[in-house]
């Protein structure tokens, strides 16, 4: 029973967190940070957008919050409003019935703006294209920045495309 204990206070094997001990990621957050004050004035604001997803990449999406990636320290916060947002971040292939949606959200985040296709459904479908109940990935109901590829993309993956997003993306 003590051995069994034991093991469960061993460092977990997992991925390294991508902190402030790299160099490289303190550089880039640097630009990132300077890039989204020279085109914003002010951090960079994202809206999440479920247009019919399995929720694997929202899973994912939520782990970008936690003290493990700690998006906010980029620069980076999520908000509940099209309205307050710069970025949309799309994820799932679009359906029929969130196509208006989407169409609206997009029109009422104001400029400049960028669109995220995440995941491999958000930009062709995925495996569900060709269904009668899918209007086809994001870019075909609204025009597409980034894709980030995956199924799901993984939190770093995400943050990788969002970084790249605002150091080579200036609108």
């Amino acid at each position: 029973m003590r051995n069994t204990l034991l093991q469960g206070l061993r460092p977990p094997l997992t991925e390294s967190a991508p902190g402030a001990e790299d160099p490289e990621l303190a550089a880039l957050a640097a630009t990132v940070k300077e890039a989204a004050e020279h085109a914003l004035g002010r951090s960079l604001a994202i809206r999440h957008v479920d247009a019919g997803s399995c929720n694997g990449c929202e899973l994912e999406i939520h782990a970008l919050g936690n003290a493990f990636y700690d998006i906010e320290r980029f620069g980076f916060r999520f908000v509940a409003s099209p309205r307050h947002a710069d970025v949309l971040l799309v994820t799932g292939p679009v359906t029929l019935n969130m196509r208006e949606a989407l169409k609206r959200t997009y029109e009422a985040t104001p400029g400049p703006k960028w669109v995220v296709a995440s995941g491999v459904c958000a930009a062709d479908g995925g495996v569900f294209a060709g269904s009668y109940a899918i209007a086809g990935g994001v870019s075909s109901v609204v025009p597409v920045d980034l894709v980030i590829p995956g199924c799901p993309p993984s939190p770093a993956a995400l943050l990788r495309g969002l970084l790249a997003l605002m150091t080579g993306g200036s609108k």
